[in-house]
């Protein structure tokens, strides 16, 4: 019988055919989805994301959403399946660079550290709005900052502790949904065929004017984007317990916890709001239903909680990041000094301090430097293109040796409903916000350069990708 190593390889094994286990494997399933669930953060996709689609087209809003469910269901069969394959923490590029080629590879982990660092500085400088509505002197850019930076310091704490700090701060977002929950479903105003009624606000001003329902199709990505996150649960899989068996679980574990936690709100104050016409001329239509249903008081405490929520967000994301920075320097990507320094996990807490702490001075300098308006608009078309490689790469699993573990249902039809639903998002985005291409293209674009320079002339000792780790 093979012995096992303290590294998780057996005896039989090439040492340097497999990546050796330097994170800590101290999470438990349930703790991958708190920590992967507080990523998505459905309380700030509830009252950031989703009211752009209710203000677009009114209760036909939830249709939209029921809609993106279905697409990501798809989405999240091709993840569940690529990270049983490849349970890997650097997520999606390491597929790439498997499957599609290592260029391909390169350029994926480029755009994803991109969209991972805006997204961290997005979302950070949220939290001010929400916590102004309770303490005026806490609004503001710089209350953002002073998050990413808190936020890095508990990132560096050991997983568990990340996952128990995620767990309770996900805990009090929900509990701030729930209330959206129980105010809709206390006072119902109208019925569910609201859902399908498309409605957006009348250009006079007042009252409201039905849309055709053609006008779903353009949301379909902002709604994505909103249940975003589920697949994140690959970037912890080297700290999850029988990470192969279980992790394509949790994915599809996370995603429809997601689409319920997002899906419920929504659909409680289309049901539950006084007017919809008030609600659909409201800045802030959430806020509006709070306070005609609950009063100026919940509306305060629910905000705290949507902060909460977001300081939550970002440290999970922080986490995802800095192991994706951390895989990149594991895989040789750069020259060795930063290799050794991005590389290298403390010895005590397990972590990958170093790159932790880049992704969050990177998320802090872009938060200070850039103006709100364009980071929006340079993560939006990031997602289309990530989720459509993963599907090209979920296309070609099956062609490599197979291993025990999740096999998606109807292959190759999910991929292949993927990669058209993508293709027709990126179109949208072309025709409409081709600003948010540019960005993602561009950044793909040097991913592929500096392969090609620096990392194929020197493929002998760098990126040579090994398989991975032998769990024990």
């Amino acid at each position: 019988m093979a012995t096992q190593s303290t590294t998780g390889q057996t005896a039989d094994d090439d040492p340097q055919s497999r990546y050796r286990q330097q994170l800590s494997r101290a999470l438990g399933m349930g703790e991958n989805i708190l920590i992967t669930l507080s990523a998505v953060t459905p309380a700030s996709s509830v009252f950031i994301i989703i009211p752009s689609i209710l203000l677009a087209v009114g209760g036909a809003s939830v249709l939209t959403l029921g809609i993106a469910a279905v697409v990501s269901v798809f989405v999240g069969l091709c993840y569940a399946e690529l990270a049983t394959k490849y349970p890997i923490a650097g997520g999606e590029y390491t597929w790439a660079a498997r499957l599609l080629g290592r260029p391909i590879g390169f350029a994926m982990f480029v755009l994803t550290l991109v969209n991972g660092v805006l997204i961290i500085s997005v979302i950070a400088l949220g939290t001010g709005d929400y916590l102004g509505v309770a303490f005026r002197q806490l609004g503001g850019k710089w209350v953002g900052i002073a998050v990413i930076v808190v936020t890095t310091g508990v990132a560096v704490l050991n997983i568990k502790a990340n996952a128990w700090v995620t767990g309770v701060f996900l805990c009090i977002e929900i509990a701030a949904i729930a209330v959206l929950v129980f105010l809709g479903f206390l006072h119902v105003q109208r019925g569910p065929a609201e859902w399908f009624h498309p409605l957006t606000a009348s250009g006079t001003g007042t009252g409201t004017a039905s849309v055709a329902v053609s006008a779903l199709v353009p949301l379909i990505p902002v709604a994505l984007f909103a249940y975003n996150g589920y697949g994140a649960a690959v970037y912890y899989s080297e700290e999850t317990k029988n990470a192969s068996r279980t992790i394509g679980r949790v994915i599809m574990v996370c995603l429809a916890a997601t689409v319920l936690i997002e899906m419920l709100p929504l659909a409680a104050v289309v049901l539950g709001a006084p007017s919809m016409n008030d609600l659909l001329h409201s800045d802030a239509p959430l806020n509006y239903f709070l306070t005609a249903r609950g009063g100026s008081a919940v509306n305060t405490v629910v905000s705290v909680g949507i902060a909460i929520a977001i300081v939550n967000a970002v440290i999970a994301i922080i986490l995802q990041i800095s192991r994706l920075l951390f895989a990149s320097a594991r895989d040789r990507s750069w020259p060795e000094p930063i290799d050794r320094v991005l590389g290298s996990v403390h010895p005590r807490l397990h972590t990958p301090i170093a790159a932790t702490v880049v992704v969050g001075a990177m998320a802090a300098i872009a938060a200070a430097a850039l103006p709100l308006s364009w980071l929006i608009t340079a993560t939006g078309a990031g997602l289309v293109l990530v989720y459509l490689f993963v599907a090209l790469a979920a296309l070609r699993v099956r062609r490599e040796p197979q291993t025990a573990g999740y096999r998606m249902p109807l292959w190759p039809l999910p991929p292949l409903i993927v990669i058209a639903a993508m293709g027709y998002a990126g179109y949208s985005l072309v025709t409409t916000t081709w600003q948010q291409v540019v960005v993602a293209v561009v950044a793909m674009a040097v991913g592929v350069v500096y392969f090609l320079i620096y990392l194929r002339p020197r493929l002998g000792e760098r990126w040579e990708l090994p398989d991975p780790i032998h769990e024990s």
